[in-house]
């Protein structure tokens, strides 16, 4: 069974999204951190936002070393009911995203890594689809923007470590609590 890794940039005030360039500015040792998760995924799983602007970037980075080249080189599987040309090297979840994202955890094969793709995680941790998630938390507050949690789910997870990666960011690594202490999993898990 293949496990599933979500890894976020997140805000203090929990703020996933890329709309003002809030990183900027931060030394962080966040480069060996991403090389290595995604050395040892078996293939990316993405919604349909990200994938377009990865596939827009990934393919045409002329200098991008190894990692460029594992990038473009790993399966992709997309959440999505709009697009029609993958070209790069995915293919799209068709029907029940839920039912799609189970069986391909159930298929042998390294594990599933998930970048940024905000809505679609939302609803892998809703239906108890996340084996691990990653929260580089940077130590900024937006007071607006997307949020990763704030839809009313309650979701119970476990540290399981923590890193500082340098100008006050911090790698959380959380993993399901297997006590689930009053979550709402579905009976399928």
């Amino acid at each position: 069974m293949r496990k599933l890794i979500v890894t976020e940039f997140l805000t203090l005030d929990g703020v996933y999204e890329e709309a003002t360039p809030w990183r900027q500015g931060y030394r962080t040792e966040d480069s060996t951190f991403k090389r290595d998760e995604l050395f040892d995924a078996g293939a990316l799983l993405l919604g349909r936002v990200t994938y377009e602007g990865f596939a827009r970037y990934w393919p045409n980075a002329t200098e991008t070393g190894a990692f460029g080249e594992r990038m473009n080189h790993l399966p992709k599987f997309v959440a999505t009911t709009t697009l029609t040309d993958l070209s790069w090297n995915a293919t799209p979840l068709h029907g029940d995203v839920v039912e799609a994202v189970q069986t391909l955890k159930a298929q042998d094969g390294g594990h599933l890594l998930t970048y940024g793709s905000g809505t679609f995680v939302q609803t892998l941790l809703r239906h108890g689809l996340v084996d691990e998630l990653r929260l580089m938390m940077y130590p900024v507050v937006l007071g607006s923007g997307k949020r990763l949690f704030g839809g009313g789910d309650r979701l119970t997870m476990q540290l399981a470590s923590s890193k500082e990666l340098g100008d006050g960011v911090l790698l959380l690594t959380y993993v399901r609590d297997t006590e689930a202490r009053g979550d709402q999993v579905p009976s399928s898990q």
